[in-house]
């Protein structure tokens, strides 16, 4: 039998029995949880001292596993009647170690983790009808969209716009070339037409026999006559669209053009590389595409088309991840844009030598910068990432391997070409005076009229007519004082002007002894290196990229100033003021070139075939015989070149008697078939009475044809 139930402490308070403790006085209650009197008491145990209750058990529950040997489940079940009797007797006295620390913070409730809903329907059951209402992920795009979106966003590019205004302003700054695109020739109708025949022979010959590339058919029955001038042999792709002089006409000016467009575009991709502003970027553009000098080439398409030297230039700095401005990132170098570097400067070295031999010297001289700077850089700075890397390594290896190759295929026969001269001769009749970079062409609208007496003084006023622009001088000049290049890159700027200027007067600076002649005094005519005056195209470029320092210089402090106005942007009259250098650079080189039509292509030259001799015949006249022929490319004598000036000078004082016996039988000894009389072209030459003389005594057959006579010889 159960003893009596032990009293309450004195403290608390006793709680009237409830009916479920008076059925059952054996078991006594168990104790009472801590009342709110309880909490006044002087001398409350703290929570360490006291034994657990509901709800500190329930605080406990929070704790992991390892402190709470007790749920709130089990705290919160009822009592058995043991577990009441057990709580009857006093339980022994715990330390403070062995009692559950309690949190003295708020009381949390413990959350059953919430499974979560299926996401996939059992198997049998019906679709979801409400799944058609559901987020569904965006189909990602496919390799043509892709494709497309790159090519509308390259359709905005800062790049395509500067194609755009280069294209644009190519056609209005060479008006009125294609204005008659298939009848007129720019500056005169002689280079020009040589030039058309090229390009139509290049295209036409890659396409029929390839190995008769250098076999031209002018200048028969001469070996390698396709290099007597410059081969144009990257504009072959060109040559092969249409046929016959009219299309050469029209494919010469649209290369014309297109010569000047792309000069400009390269011309700002090189200074933009370099760390210019597009304000300075374009100003240099426009003053290497259009400086007053190069109005006096615009017979001459090779020396036209210098575009691919800037570009080739701007691709390999972008590669190596070089700027004047912000020096060498090799984080930002890419094999890609320095493959197409290498392959843009076969392109240009392709179009001729005159600007391609000393393009070869200056990418020559960056090689070996970098086979010097590479390793000194590595072992000062070995802990930084690689300056090339093996992918630019590979590039910078097979590219100039690739255009040393192509170089020497190309030059081959130009070395078999015989020399025209002695070579400090012709060069000292071609080096242009100290003056002559102060006095314009008369192809220049605007100084062309002012320098008729200062250009009459000139020893060959065509190619000594050097004046890059006074706007162009006095904006470098301002750069020298106010630019964005440090100052040890404006010296050095600086240093290789004035070195480009010694090179360009030729032997008109020490006879050239230590300059020019050591440099190219040495190669073959047919090269065209002995005229120095042509190595103004570096003079320029140095002066443009002086020049765009101190307009991006002008330009910024000009955008710092705005920035405290409201709104901070330039205003319309500040913003006018930078373009201004950009308009008078424009108005320098306005032209004045002239257009001459073309003489219209006989007739017979469209039926005639070779080997035959076109009368009459002069070193002016054969380039335009030569146009005419790029409709059969038939073999003939005659043809006009710098370096074949010796035997076609013998030609003609051999048939200036023609017909006769003696010219006959040089003809025939040379295998000509035929001799084409043209009766419009003879007048006043030793031809004009030739039609009309007797020739059956002479073995020979004459047929008279619409617009001319022909002779046939066998």
């Amino acid at each position: 039998m159960a003893g009596p139930a032990t009293p309450p402490p004195p403290s608390a308070p006793l709680k009237p029995p409830t009916p479920a403790t008076t059925s059952k006085p054996a078991i006594p209650a168990p104790p009472a949880p801590s009342t709110p009197a309880a909490a006044h008491k002087p001398a409350t145990p703290t929570a360490a001292d006291r034994p657990a209750t509901p709800a500190a058990a329930g605080k406990a529950a929070t704790h992991t596993a390892a402190d709470k040997p007790a749920t709130l489940a089990s705290a919160q079940k009822p009592a058995g009647p043991a577990a009441r009797q057990k709580s009857a007797t006093p339980a022994p006295a715990q330390t403070k170690a062995d009692l559950p620390k309690a949190d003295d913070g708020p009381l949390k409730t413990v959350k059953k983790p919430v499974e979560p809903l299926p996401s996939e329907r059992p198997p049998g059951t019906p679709p979801d009808p409400w799944k058609a209402f559901a987020a569904t992920s965006e189909r990602p795009p496919g390799r043509i969209r892709r494709g497309l979106r790159r090519f509308f966003r390259s359709l905005v590019h800062e790049y395509a716009f500067v194609i755009y205004a280069g294209v644009l302003l190519a056609v209005a700054l060479t008006w009125p070339t294609l204005r008659y695109p298939m009848y007129t020739l720019p500056q005169d109708v002689w280079d020009p037409s040589r030039q058309a025949w090229q390009v139509a022979w290049a295209g036409h010959i890659l396409l029929t026999d390839p190995a008769r590339l250098w076999q031209s058919n002018a200048f028969f029955p001469l070996t390698d006559s396709f290099a007597y001038g410059s081969s144009l042999l990257g504009y072959a792709p060109f040559g092969m669209i249409g046929e016959g002089p009219s299309a050469a006409i029209l494919r010469y000016n649209v290369l014309f053009v297109l010569a000047h467009a792309l000069l400009a575009i390269g011309g700002y991709a090189l200074v933009r590389q370099l760390g210019a502003g597009r304000t300075g970027s374009a100003l240099a553009a426009v003053a290497i595409a259009y400086a007053p000098w190069r109005l006096a080439q615009e017979g001459h398409l090779d020396i036209i088309s210098a575009g691919g030297i800037p570009l080739a230039l701007a691709m390999l700095a972008r590669g190596h991840g070089w700027s004047l401005r912000r020096g060498l990132r090799p984080e930002r170098r890419s094999a890609k844009w320095a493959a197409a570097g290498w392959l843009v400067a076969v392109w240009q070295v392709s179009l001729g030598f005159s600007l391609g031999g000393p393009f070869l010297i200056v990418l020559g001289l960056i090689l070996v910068v970098l086979l010097v700077g590479v390793p000194i850089r590595r072992l000062r700075r070995p802990a930084e990432r690689p300056v090339l890397g093996w992918r630019l390594m590979l590039t910078d290896t097979f590219g100039p391997l690739l255009l040393a190759g192509v170089s020497g295929l190309i030059a081959i026969p130009y070395f078999r070409v015989p020399d025209s001269g002695p070579a400090a001769t012709e060069i000292a009749f071609f080096s242009p005076p100290l003056r002559s970079l102060l006095i314009g062409p008369a192809e220049s609208r605007i100084w062309g009229a002012p320098h008729e007496v200062p250009r009459s003084s000139l020893g060959w006023p065509a190619e000594m007519g050097l004046l890059p622009g006074f706007v162009l001088y006095a904006l470098a000049l301002a750069g020298l004082a106010f630019s964005i290049w440090t100052l040890r890159q404006r010296l050095l700027l600086l240093l290789a002007l004035a070195v480009t200027i010694v090179m360009t007067l030729g032997t008109n600076f020490y006879e050239g002894r230590w300059t020019y002649l050591p440099v190219f005094g040495h190669l073959p005519a047919s090269l065209g290196l002995r005229i120095p005056g042509r190595l103004m195209l570096w003079a320029t470029l140095l002066l443009a990229i002086l020049a765009a320092g101190a307009v991006a210089e002008f330009v910024r402090r000009a955008e710092h100033l705005s920035e405290q106005r409201i709104p901070p942007w330039p205003g319309p009259w500040l913003r006018l003021a930078t373009f201004v250098p950009l308009m008078l650079v424009l108005v320098e080189g306005w032209n004045a070139t002239a257009h001459p039509v073309v003489p219209a292509q006989p007739a017979a030259m469209r039926t005639v075939s070779g080997p035959m001799l076109v009368l009459p015949t002069a070193a002016l006249t054969d380039q335009t015989v030569m146009l005419w022929s790029t409709t059969r490319f038939q073999p003939m004598l005659n043809g006009s070149g710098g370096f074949g000036a010796a035997r076609q000078a013998e030609l003609r004082r051999n048939v200036e008697t023609f017909p006769d016996a003696t010219s006959i039988e040089y003809l025939r000894s040379l295998n000509v078939d035929r001799v084409l009389l043209l009766r419009s072209q003879s007048a006043g030459t030793p031809w004009e009475r030739a039609g009309d003389i007797p020739v059956d005594a002479l073995n020979i057959r004459r047929e008279d044809l619409d617009d001319a006579v022909l002779f046939h010889l066998r």
